[in-house]
């Protein structure tokens, strides 16, 4: 099955915008690695919605939507995880002074330096993501940079989020008397 070109033809895409994954599909069984070298598995992302985004160091368009990805993850906290799969070859020692450079720490970055998600996914172009539900389905695709705090592309994944969590604190009650 080809993730990367179910959901619509080649002359259907448009750049920067969300392609919907009619009926989702399940992800693919891929493996990469964290900044530390720990083994990773797309499969552990089940139960939480789980943006994937593939991208790399040397893609200019990269460079322009890895901060409002920052944003997105720092907007929405735990209801969401987003996973930036770096697919440069130099792994961590060319991942992470770009993410040093840039500020990221809410993103979970990774490592993919045999490119195991572009093949799993069929992408042929960086970046490209995916946004997973709790299940582990592909339920649509985005190629190309995207604003991830437009209304838009929030309209269509904020469903699939748990409610925000308020905490409830207890308030003295006031009598009046």
């Amino acid at each position: 099955m080809s993730i990367g070109t179910a959901a619509a033809q080649p002359d259907d895409i448009k750049l920067g915008q969300f392609i919907p994954q009619n009926p989702p599909q399940p992800a693919p069984a891929v493996s990469f690695t964290d900044l530390a070298g720990k083994p990773v598995s797309l499969s552990d992302f089940k139960g939480k919605v789980t943006l994937v985004n593939l991208w790399a160091t040397w893609c200019q368009p990269c460079l322009k939507e890895m901060p409002s990805l920052e944003r997105l993850q720092a907007s929405v906290g735990s209801r969401l995880r987003v996973a930036a799969i770096a697919e440069d070859h130099g792994g961590a020692k060319t991942v992470e002074p770009f993410i040093a450079k840039l500020g990221l720490s809410k993103v979970s970055v990774y490592l993919d330096p045999d490119s195991a998600a572009i093949h799993a996914f069929d992408v042929t172009g960086l970046p490209t993501s995916f946004l997973l539900d709790k299940e582990g389905r592909v339920v649509g695709r985005v190629a190309g940079a995207a604003d991830w705090e437009s209304d838009k592309l929030r309209a269509l994944f904020t469903p699939l989020l748990p409610p925000h969590q308020h905490e409830t604190a207890a308030k003295p009650s006031v009598s009046r008397s």
